[in-house]
């Protein structure tokens, strides 16, 4: 297709790398528009800017599946956004990049048994490693088991956290959504927190677009509005 911009050595992943960007821009208003520029191509999980020296001018967009990735990096390459051309990539390493920046990178020990398979969506994979872990995966295998039935609520009730969950992540994930107000973490209890939002709709919308938002390769966050 006559785009050589594409350096194959990095696996196509959901994960899209943006470099280029305007580092006037403030890091709420960046992921703003980044949101909405790149949502045409598929489902955005999540946006992550970073105010570091270092990393300003770049950004990570995380889509719910490879084709939006991949129609955004051809779509989007070399793209006038607020002055400077974008240039776009897949991310090199999915989840280290955005673990460190959202809190949730695991010391090594920990990590040992993802990297033996790689690269892996383990959420893909969970079939086959459902034998040697059956305890852990069997939480995220059942879907279906989303009790929806709650009635709606602007406080949203997240499990299936990981212990090294931080306050401020959950913050940096559910503040790009209009209305949010506070996460609240229970003490004793890592796993779950309660977020509020302004109203049932907002937190409906929040609930909605971070259902299944994989915090670790093996932790997807499970949503559902809190009793009243």
């Amino acid at each position: 297709s006559g785009c050589g911009c594409l350096r194959m050595s990095v696996r196509p992943n959901q994960t899209v790398y943006v470099q280029n960007l305007n580092e006037k821009l403030k890091r709420d208003e960046l992921r703003k528009n980044l949101y909405h520029a790149f949502s045409q191509f598929g489902n955005i999980l999540e946006v992550f800017a970073s105010k570091k020296g270092n990393k300003r001018g770049q950004a990570w967009i995380v889509f719910d599946d490879l084709s939006g990735a991949t129609k955004s990096v051809r779509g989007m390459q070399n793209v006038d956004f607020f002055g400077k051309k974008m240039r776009i990539s897949y991310a090199k390493m999915k989840s280290d990049i955005i673990s460190k920046m959202d809190g949730t990178y695991m010391p090594r020990e920990k990590r040992k048994v993802e990297s033996t398979d790689g690269e892996m969506k383990v959420s893909k994979s969970q079939k086959t490693e459902a034998n040697g872990t059956a305890g852990t995966t069997s939480m995220e295998e059942e879907p279906e088991e989303e009790e929806d039935k709650s009635p709606p609520n602007k406080i949203l009730f997240a499990r299936n956290l990981p212990k090294e969950t931080e306050k401020g992540m959950l913050e940096q994930l559910f503040k790009q959504y209009d209305g949010f107000k506070e996460v609240r973490l229970v003490d004793g209890k890592p796993d779950i927190a309660f977020v509020e939002f302004g109203d049932e709709v907002q937190a409906g919308l929040a609930k909605e677009g971070l259902q299944g938002f994989q915090l670790t390769p093996k932790y997807a966050m499970r949503l559902t509005f809190a009793a009243k």
